[in-house]
């Protein structure tokens, strides 16, 4: 596929990648779950909305489009895990790369969980496999672990290799996922994860704020 053509097929396809961390948000969200009543989390643990800045990791990536709305209206308040919930997120560019950040807050009772639906939920369509199974990863200069891991989802014909990390502490959850579409077919196990994972770490830590 000619370079030009290449591009022009990425973003496309962010909007519809763009729906598969939406996806994975409800299912983090219980969405596939049933509702219950709320524990409360950890009322000892900080707490912290979701914001969408201009730019991330560092200004490297400019905000194309906010995605909070979108998310916003398909994201249930109350669910079996997470409680009060408001969404947050974007579509960011740099050079050929597209990366989506997508977040929840409100009330958590197990992050551990909600880590664990919105991996799931990435992959519940039928059209996005597991080409990397996810891990924890320790950001580089130390702090809270993120999941990461490697998928690969078909679209317009096309194989794309989406790395991906997911977080969520008690008040918190957010997913980073990227494609660049000078290698959209990129081989899923020459993806660095853990550079990756300390990209998200600097996004978590731009996009997480005290609430208040």
């Amino acid at each position: 596929m000619p370079p030009k053509r290449n591009a022009g097929k990425a973003w496309g396809i962010i909007g519809v990648v763009a729906g598969v961390l939406v996806i994975g948000t409800l299912a983090g969200a219980g969405v596939f779950r049933s509702g219950g009543s709320s524990s409360g989390g950890s009322d000892g643990e900080p707490k912290y909305r979701i914001t969408v800045p201009q730019a991330l990791a560092g200004g490297k990536y400019k905000l194309v489009k906010d995605i909070s709305q979108q998310a916003g209206s398909a994201v249930p308040h109350d669910g079996a895990n997470e409680h009060g919930i408001e969404a947050a997120g974007g579509q960011y560019s740099s050079g050929t790369k597209s990366l989506v950040m997508l977040g929840l807050y409100g009330v958590i009772d197990d992050p551990e969980t909600t880590v664990d639906h919105t991996i799931r939920g990435m992959t519940s369509d039928g059209k996005t496999e597991v080409a990397v199974a996810d891990k924890k990863f320790t950001p580089s200069g130390g702090g809270d672990s993120l999941t990461c891991g490697v998928d690969v989802r078909t679209e317009m014909g096309q194989k794309v290799t989406l790395p991906f990390c997911v977080w969520a502490d008690f008040s918190t959850s957010g997913n980073v996922a990227e494609t660049d579409a000078s290698k959209l077919s990129e081989d899923p196990q020459s993806v660095d994860l853990q550079e990756f994972a300390d990209k998200a770490d600097k996004i978590r830590s731009e996009v997480r704020k005290p609430q208040g």
